[in-house]
């Protein structure tokens, strides 16, 4: 038998239908919802009061005037009509005010909203735009955040196509307290023009342009670029815009895009090399993360006209608590020229220094001892081994780079679950490019092998077949997801291939030097690696290059130099080639020494100290006269190589045309 539904849903179902008419029906029911509450109470009041009137209609006309107070209804007592009037203009005067309170309300939210989607206009001046949202964004970020603490007041506005708000608490937990800098986010696409707007980009100091994390990201680079142009009046970017790029195939759009004073930066290219350098000499990438970030020394300008007419031999020692690397002349930047270069009133030498305004002017050159510069030892030309774990799409320009540089005769056995005649092909490919031959001479005349070997790199017996110990080092790189397969979290197999590797050195009872590329930085503590080990996360890397190029412009011809293929470049070398070890000597006698091979050295690395954090012997820019004993197992870091005046070369990062030197 069917069951018939109590009275009490019947009472809900009837409610529920009534309000569904609308508004009048809500209208309705709260008007009798208040007088079944307001008039009992009322009256209540009015026949419980001491004062009430005797008669009947008065204490009637007294619980209409407590309703009419209580409901903003007038209250006005007498006949029907005057009664009615005072009911209408009440009603007249809260429909009037409900309204208006409902505009504000409106109108407030609609604000609020707006603001909380981070689509309003920005009215600063000399403030920096970041565009695009990636694992870089909190590099950029918070080294611009370092090279604003001592001014009075900066702001950073980023602008993504994220919620405003996800973005504001990203950035307060990674980057963390901003001190004097302001971090404006703004939410949308930054490839369309009047959204960029909203972050004023004509009034800003610099635009920095991130390389999203999808695949497609360098389309994305370049249509922001265009963007930016759009923007500006007459279609020409008048402030500094720093850009970067992955694949070479849209570096010539991306520059075309950024304008004049454009700097594009091939992230993979300059990842490569920083890759090779450190591989040949172990230690390298700890200078370049000193150098890169403004916690540190970094490159600065520095003009002192009491050095015109003199040699620039001289300048080395000319300053107590800087190092001069270079002149810039013409505004073009010129690193280690030769000692007997004679400097010219216009130029400004330029230092490596704490900050801008801190390079003292000194004489350190009594600070020298004659007797303790070594004299000139032959160069090591014995072939080198190297072991490439792993393969991605910079692993050819990793081996092009560390061929071009290797000894002759040298090796590369490269392990990895990739085609062999894929890696084959790459590296005959690379050499190709740089002008070597069909066997596999490399372009500058050394000849160098490459070794495919089918494997997984994170199985035990892979690895336990290779002869480790024959290996000057080690390169583990990161897997990227092929198509059509699962992408798993990033640095996974890098991760288990380095706790193998670890497995293995302990029981060989060698330490290799082994250069690890991670993506994520925040895997780096995860990762197995003995004290000081060069680790190099491309993202991170990149974003201190672009944050330091956007906040000192000429410092791109400066890194251009230092990372290009066979220019003036970092480089780590023994102490004995420069000073007698085991004796006591200043810093000023290295850089006599240094001075007379025609390099500029810049700092040492205490070998007794190489696995001590947080420095790991690294000490750059020591004051000239700092006296230590030296080891055999020091090392001596330095500007060297073959600069050519006057070339911006076409290997290193991509910069904006300039006036070539007298």
């Amino acid at each position: 038998m069917e069951q018939r539904p109590g009275a009490g849903a019947r009472a809900r179902y009837w409610f529920d239908t009534t309000l569904a008419r609308g508004t009048s029906a809500l209208v309705g029911w709260l008007v009798l919802v208040c007088l079944a509450v307001v008039v009992p109470a009322s009256a209540a009041l009015v026949w419980t009061s001491g004062h009430a009137p005797a008669t009947l209609s008065g204490k009637v006309a007294a619980v209409w005037r407590l309703t009419g107070e209580t409901m903003r209804l007038g209250g006005t007592t007498g006949s029907p009509a005057r009664v009615a009037l005072s009911v209408l203009l009440a009603l007249v005067a809260l429909v009037y005010v409900s309204t208006l309170v409902g505009l504000i309300t409106t109108g407030l939210t609609e604000r609020l909203i707006a603001l909380r989607r981070g689509r309003s206009t920005l009215l600063e001046r000399g403030h920096v735009v970041v565009l695009g949202w990636s694992e870089q964004v909190f590099t950029v970020v918070g080294e611009l955040v370092a090279a604003g603490a001592n001014q009075r007041r900066s702001a950073v506005a980023i602008l993504a196509d994220r919620d405003k708000t996800a973005m504001e608490e990203s950035l307060q937990s990674r980057v963390g307290p901003t001190g004097r800098t302001r971090l404006i986010c703004r939410s949308g696409p930054s490839a369309d023009p009047a959204v960029l707007a909203l972050t004023s980009p004509a009034t800003a100091d610099s635009v920095i342009v991130l390389p999203p994390d999808a695949s497609r990201g360098d389309a994305d680079v370049v249509k922001a670029l265009l963007a930016l142009r759009a923007t500006a009046r007459g279609g020409d970017v008048t402030v500094p815009v720093v850009a970067a790029v992955r694949d070479s195939g849209h570096l010539l759009a991306a520059r075309l895009a950024a304008g004049s004073r454009g700097v594009v930066l091939e992230s993979d290219t300059v990842t490569a090399r920083l890759i090779a350098q450190a591989a040949r000499r172990p230690g390298l990438s700890l200078v370049h993360r000193d150098l890169l970030d403004f916690a540190g020394d970094e490159f600065y300008p520095a003009a002192h006209p009491s050095l015109a007419g003199r040699e620039f031999g001289e300048a080395l020692l000319s300053y107590g608590n800087a190092s001069a690397v270079g002149l810039i002349r013409g505004g073009v930047p010129w690193l280690n020229p030769p000692a007997r270069t004679v400097l010219e009133p216009d130029d400004q030498l330029l230092v490596i220094a704490a900050d801008d305004d801190t390079a003292e002017f000194a004489d350190c050159a009594p600070l020298v001892d004659e007797r303790l510069v070594a004299g000139p030892r032959p160069p090591e030309t014995r072939p080198e081994r190297l072991l490439v774990l792993g393969w991605n799409r910079r692993a050819p320009l990793v081996l092009r780079e560390w061929g071009r540089n290797a000894p002759p005769g040298s090796v590369a056995d490269v392990v990895a679950d990739e085609d062999e005649a894929t890696v084959r092909a790459a590296c005959e490919g690379g050499d190709r490019d740089e002008g070597g031959d069909e066997n596999g001479e490399g372009g500058d005349g050394s000849g160098w092998t490459c070794v495919a070997l089918r494997g997984d790199t994170t199985r035990p017996e892979t690895l336990a077949g290779l002869d480790l110990a024959s290996y000057r080092s080690v390169v583990v790189l990161g897997q990227e997801p092929r198509a059509g397969e699962p992408p798993e979290e990033p640095d996974t197999r890098t991760l288990v291939t380095l706790l193998v590797l670890r497995h293995l050195e302990q029981r060989t009872g060698r330490e290799l030097p082994v250069v690890t590329e991670l993506t994520d930085d925040g895997n780096r503590p995860l990762a197995p690696l003995g004290p000081g080990a060069d680790v190099i996360i491309s993202g991170k890397l990149i974003g201190l290059l672009m944050a330091q190029i956007s906040q000192n412009p000429h410092l791109a011809a400066v890194f251009d130099e230092l990372f290009s293929a066979g220019g003036t470049q970092l480089h780590l070398r023994s102490a004995a080639d420069y000073v007698l070890t085991g004796h006591e000597t200043s810093f000023a006698t290295v850089v006599a020494a240094a001075r007379d091979r025609g390099e500029c050295a810049i700092g040492y690395r205490s070998h007794a100290e190489a696995h001590r954090a947080p420095g790991y012997g690294l000490r750059l820019n020591p004051p000239k006269a700092d006296r230590r004993r030296w080891s055999e197992g020091d090392e001596v870091v330095v500007v060297a190589g073959e600069g050519r005046r006057g070339a911006v070369r076409s290997g290193g990062l991509p910069l904006p045309r300039r006036t070539p030197r007298g």
